[in-house]
């Protein structure tokens, strides 16, 4: 761990927990220059700190015009899903500490979809992959008089998959993603599968039969890159496989 600067120590501030790390950017903005770059920042930060409060360090102290998203700050809206030391992960759950801080700590967007300013990329093909697997609650018949009743046990058949925040950490993980944004990816799996298990809809077979496409479930290579990448612990593969299983077995 690096020691705190001379200012400091001169200061009275020997004790500081603070040191200086390095954030390694991937820099890209259209306007200026069709070719991304990286670019380095010094920052004084405590390790027990995260990624994103060096993030907003260097906007708010160094350089206003860097670029990313974020909202809650607390790993639930997913929306500061990043590339860190070349692993997907939330910059709100990333600790310094973690990171090996005495080495440059590398910063980029997610792959697999359009970059359209330093950390920021498109998100509408993501997003419309999930809308194209019908992500909500399909009935028939008159509107209940009182709640749709389920058992613990139904419930806690599809429970792991009802934890996805749409961050798009697995799905820009996936080798098959990066090299076909055909391919429908891991979250909008994952949140069919959601409902194919849900005892109470009954849009289960369609939602299969949309899976069942070229861009499907079959374009999945297993490389657990998903499973590795989501911050909220989901098993993303095994509920690719689920699904896999379900198309098999319906047919029998």
């Amino acid at each position: 761990m690096a020691t705190p600067t001379l200012e400091k120590a001169e200061a009275g501030f020997a004790d500081s927990p603070y040191i200086t790390v390095t954030f390694r950017i991937r820099r890209f903005n259209p306007e200026i220059s069709d070719e991304a770059t990286w670019q380095d920042f010094q920052v004084e930060i405590d390790p027990k700190e995260r990624v994103l409060d060096g993030l907003h360090k260097i906007k708010w102290e160094l350089d206003g015009s860097l670029t990313f998203r974020r909202s809650c700050a607390h790993g639930i809206c997913g929306s500061d899903a990043m590339r860190i030391n070349g692993k997907n992960r939330l910059a709100c759950k990333t600790l310094i500490k973690d990171l090996n801080p005495e080495k440059p700590i590398t910063v980029e967007a997610i792959k697999g979809l359009t970059v359209l300013k330093d950390l920021v990329v498109d998100m509408d093909p993501f997003f419309q992959a999930y809308r194209d697997v019908m992500p909500f609650l399909v009935t028939k018949g008159n509107e209940p008089t009182r709640e749709r009743l389920q058992s613990a046990e139904d419930r806690e058949r599809f429970d792991d998959t009802t934890k996805c925040i749409l961050c798009a950490a697995c799905t820009s993980s996936c080798p098959v993603f990066w090299n076909d944004g055909q391919y429908f990816g891991p979250a909008a799996i994952v949140n069919a599968h959601r409902f194919i298990f849900d005892s109470r809809d009954e849009a289960g077979e369609q939602r299969l039969e949309i899976l069942n496409d070229k861009d499907g479930v079959w374009r999945c290579r297993t490389t657990f890159n998903c499973t590795d990448a989501c911050p909220r612990g989901i098993e993303v593969t095994k509920a690719i496989q689920e699904v896999k299983r379900a198309l098999i077995t319906r047919r029998f």
